[in-house]
């Protein structure tokens, strides 16, 4: 898994998860980790996959979060997302195994690729 690039994640889809899998380690989590923006971290139990967005106002945190919101359902994988004014946060983990698995790591590189080419 040490190879695993950005490119590599964002050109995966996410596949569906029914639990039964073990959630990544730490370890594995932090290699998936240094292949995304360097605005990503893990929660300190390493459950969650946590970014956060700052703007100057309201309507681009909504347009943020709906950016998210898409991307979730377009890859069956659904983040939680707050929002307010200047701020829009996502949260990926794996809801059905209590932790993170590839489909948080895929979807927070599918986000970081279409950012970067706007």
């Amino acid at each position: 898994m040490s190879n695993t690039t950005e490119c590599d994640l964002s050109s995966r889809e996410c596949g569906p998860c029914q639990g039964g899998i073990p959630p990544l380690e730490a370890s594995a989590a932090k290699v998936l980790l240094s292949a995304l923006d360097p605005s990503w971290a893990l929660s300190a139990d390493h459950t969650k996959l946590i970014r956060k967005f700052t703007f100057k106002g309201f309507a681009k945190a909504v347009q943020m979060a709906n950016l998210i919101a898409w991307l979730g359902d377009s890859q069956g994988h659904h983040p939680d997302i707050a929002f307010g004014w200047g701020y829009c946060k996502v949260t990926y983990t794996t809801h059905e195994i209590n932790g993170l698995s590839d489909n948080d790591f895929i979807c927070a590189a599918k986000l970081d690729r279409i950012l970067a080419s706007t």
